[in-house]
């Protein structure tokens, strides 16, 4: 039997976290090496009360106990390694090496076992999982409930802060088993425990978080909270920072104390713990100890007897316990002479302290960010109204922190503290021309100015300066390409009715004649555009061929399963991430491949547009040819309405047009049916006549002789 065993690549469990390194058993005891940090723990073998083989996520662990309670778990093992360590045992440390195996089933109802330093949850005699309870910090009782609460350890990534057990009612007298579960806990437990008495004690004062009144005891090495439904124990090592701001009303004081690593309330985490007190409130404050002791510990910075306002007593003594400065606003004023300015952050409103080496907001949820840590800044125009803006702060980790609804009061004297820390503004040029804007509005009457609205009155305001340059133009187009007989037969009846009136007459008339063919024109003009609107705005042709798709949409249609199956779950976006990786890692000769598809498609889709637009034009020619005749029958009918009722007015005009109509025949009429009736000839002439040129006055005052 060799005198030492040595195994390499082993895991010792410390506080929920796995460390490697060398295990080394010899007769004189089992050691350790840590091989990160070095460290070696020794357990002399005379310590060794029980050694236990079980199965481990990591293979198998050897787990030893000593007799003052300490446990050591060694993980790593491999199942042919169980008779070696066996036979070590009985001949080195007459220990017999016992096989435990964990329970399974997934069941949460079981029993808990105290000993030594370990609680065992066991269902049956198997147990399911153990706590060394030095690694407890915290163990608070409610009504059939116990928490624990534990060390944060920073070597694991991730960390078990808390686990709660459901304690049973039963019928014992005299004994709580909630009280008695705690109790067994706390004696073994790394709580900080409040012995003796404190130093001073501040009652019923105002928390804002977490939210109540509660009586704080000042320990000399933690601070106690004492409220009606929670207690919190908060040592002075995990005190970053201390705050002491005014309110914006100058009659309350807001006292901020910063936590790392923060108290706990449930699942709530809280970083801050911020007290509100008003400053009319004075104290007289005695500490527990005599003047001595007092001069020794605090050397000055704190009496025996003191007195003051109560916020300048609380901050004193915490400033002296846990020796760290108190930060105060600096030199920064608002619009209304206040050292904060009001905003809303996450939909709650607060106030937002400019301090000298960051900003601190207050209260729901309270923010910290230091200047160091400040990528940059943007200022933003309100959402709603142009009465407000946004105050925006993105950090170098990218957290972005979005203070809204502050006044525009504010803004030229927090660009000007901005401005001054010399912290990046994203949109500096912007804004200040958006400062000069802002000066202009600050004397405004009106509740509101929307700035939208003015833009888009500006805009209507040119747009229609432009049509009505635009209708001019068209006015005088209209004016000069003017011609009677392409008109209606309305306009030409006006002609033949005022060849009839005297000279005089008709020269005024005709004046008046030649203004309303213009504004006729115009109407028909205005309306055209219209029309191409309306067409415009039809969808595109369903049976159109579909564009080809590009070398990289093909190839990314045929890969998208595959890479769906290569990474389960993947999002969309990251989908199109990974193959755009894809895509541009491919070598040159597979996306060639993709380029000869793309192209094929190109010419496919290039023939079936020719094929389409072929079809397309016929169909066009069809439906024109179709509404010009349509068009020509509602002229056609309307024109014999129109002569009914004006051939008694026409009379003494109708010889000359008649001898007119003998003489010449429009080309129009030429292509008509030569066999029409005698009426329908007659309607002709009188529709040639109609649109031929209105006779002058001479001829009228002849044609009346």
């Amino acid at each position: 039997m060799a005198d030492t065993l040595e195994f390499n690549e082993i895991y010792q469990e410390v506080k929920g976290s796995m460390n490697d390194g060398r295990l080394r058993l010899s007769r004189q005891g089992v050691i350790f090496k840590n091989s990160k940090t070095g460290k070696v723990d020794n357990i002399q073998a005379s310590e060794l009360a029980e050694g236990v083989w079980r199965r481990v996520a990591l293979g198998h662990g050897l787990k030893l106990l000593t007799k003052n309670g300490h446990v050591y778990k060694y993980d790593g093992f491999r199942e042919s390694e169980f008779d070696k360590l066996s036979d070590f045992f009985k001949a080195h440390y007459c220990l017999e090496l016992a096989e435990k195996d964990l329970c399974v089933k997934g069941w949460n109802w079981g029993t808990v076992r105290f000993g030594g330093q370990l609680l065992s949850f066991d269902i049956g005699e198997q147990p399911v999982f153990e706590i060394p309870l030095s690694n407890v910090s915290q163990c608070t009782t409610g009504k059939n409930e116990v928490t624990l609460e534990f060390h944060q350890n920073d070597d694991a990534e991730v960390s078990l802060m808390e686990v709660r057990f459901y304690v049973p009612p039963t019928q014992e007298d005299g004994v709580d088993p909630v009280e008695a579960f705690a109790q067994n806990v706390l004696s073994k437990a790394d709580v900080i425990q409040a012995t003796g008495d404190a130093i001073c004690i501040f009652r019923e004062l105002q928390c804002l978080t977490p939210r109540g009144r509660y009586d704080i005891r000042i320990y000399p090495t933690f601070l106690h909270l004492h409220g009606k439904t929670f207690d919190y124990k908060i040592p002075y090592t995990t005190v970053l920072r201390l705050f002491l701001l005014p309110h914006k009303d100058q009659r309350q004081m807001f006292f901020v104390i910063s936590l790392d690593p923060p108290i706990k309330q449930g699942q709530t985490r809280y970083h801050f713990l911020i007290l509100l007190f008003s400053k009319d409130e004075d104290i007289s404050l005695t500490l527990n100890m005599n003047e001595e002791e007092v001069e020794k510990r605090f050397e000055g910075r704190l009496t025996k007897n003191m007195s003051g306002s109560l916020y300048e007593m609380v901050s004193r003594v915490m400033k002296a316990l846990v020796n760290r400065k108190i930060t105060v606003p600096g030199n920064f004023q608002g619009h209304s002479g206040a050292q904060c300015i009001t905003c809303s952050y996450k939909a709650s409103s607060g106030l937002l302290y400019p301090l000298e080496r960051g900003f601190i907001y207050v209260h729901k949820p309270p923010v910290h960010i230091r200047f160091d840590e400040i990528s940059f800044v943007n200022f933003a125009r309100g959402t709603t109204t142009t009465r407000s803006f946004d105050f925006e702060i993105e950090t170098k980790q990218g957290t972005q922190y979005t203070f809204s609804s502050i006044e525009r009061e504010e803004y030229g004297k927090l660009f000007d503290f901005v401005n001054a820390k010399k912290l990046n503004i994203k949109n500096r040029g912007l804004k200040e021309g958006m400062k000069q804007s802002y000066d202009e509005y600050a004397d405004s009457d009106e509740d509101q100015h929307d700035a939208y609205l003015e833009r888009m009155k500006e805009e209507g305001k040119i747009r229609e300066e432009n049509a009505n340059d635009s209708s001019d133009g068209s006015g005088e187009e209209t004016d000069e390409s003017f011609n009677p007989g392409e008109e209606d037969d309305d306009v030409a009846e006006e002609f033949d009715s005022n060849a009839s009136a005297s000279s005089s007459s008709g020269d005024g008339d005709s004046d008046r004649d030649d203004k309303k063919p213009a504004k006729k024109a115009k109407i028909v003009k205005d309306r055209k555009p219209r029309k191409k609107q309306q067409e415009s705005k039809k969808g595109k042709d369903p049976n159109a061929p579909k564009r080809p798709m590009s070398a990289y949409m093909l190839w990314l249609n045929a890969s998208r399963e595959k890479i769906k199956s290569d990474h389960p779950g993947i999002s969309i976006t990251d989908l199109f991430k990974k193959a755009g990786e894809l895509w541009k890692a491919m070598s040159k000769e597979k996306k060639e491949e993709w380029d000869r598809k793309a192209e094929d498609a190109r010419r496919d889709y290039e023939k079936a547009m020719k094929e389409y637009s072929v079809g397309s034009k016929a169909d066009s020619h069809r439906g024109e040819r179709s509404k010009k005749k349509k068009k020509k029958q509602e002229k056609q009918m309307k024109g014999k309405g129109d002569k009914k009722g004006a051939t008694s007015k026409s009379s003494s005009s109708k010889s000359p047009a008649k001898s007119m109509s003998d003489s010449f025949k429009s080309k129009e009429f030429v292509s008509s049916d030569e066999s029409s009736s005698a009426e329908s000839k007659k309607e002709d002439s009188e529709e040639e006549g109609a649109a031929s040129p209105p006779p002058s006055s001479e001829d009228s005052a002849s044609g009346s002789d």
